[in-house]
């Protein structure tokens, strides 16, 4: 189910409400972010709590696309195919690597990203037990429309203020 929530324009001094606080958060979180092609930030949140934030990027300690260049780029592999032919990890995936490596639980949680998720990182959020999915751009990948529909995960897509 994808449901579509705009932000409301805030005046001077008025607090924005949990969506778009995560949210700018996770366009904050994108600004870490090494790949050439797109920046995305995410963010894993439970009861108004982040858990967890990744960006994508290479492995920790390896050469990022920023200084070796762009793989994609160089083998002409179009935005939302072939996701293997990459050296960086998603912001999604290294959100939950981040939750699992310090033993966080994020079942039940939402994930905020900057973009809705490829397909792997639709499965990766579907075994995390992520229940609810919450993003400012979408991503041309089929599979992971196919997959949010059969998985029951809400998906909402929040219009940037």
């Amino acid at each position: 189910m994808t449901i579509s929530r705009p932000h409301t324009t805030m005046t001077k001094g008025e607090r924005p409400d949990w969506d778009a606080y995560f949210m700018e958060i996770a366009g904050i979180i994108a600004k870490r972010s090494t790949c050439l092609r797109r920046n995305v930030g995410a963010l894993i949140v439970k009861d108004k709590r982040i858990l967890a934030t990744g960006y994508n990027g290479a492995p920790s300690g390896l050469a990022h696309c920023r200084d070796l260049g762009c793989l994609r780029e160089l083998k002409h592999v179009a935005s939302g195919e072939r996701h293997e032919l990459c050296r960086g990890l998603h912001a999604e995936q290294n959100a939950i690597i981040q939750a699992a490596y310090h033993g966080v639980s994020i079942k039940g949680a939402a994930l905020y990203s900057t973009h809705l998720p490829c397909s792997i990182c639709v499965k990766m959020v579907i075994n995390a037990g992520i229940g609810h999915v919450l993003h400012l751009e979408g991503y041309p990948d089929d599979l992971a429309a196919t997959l949010i529909s059969e998985s029951g995960i809400i998906i909402t897509r929040v219009a940037k203020a």
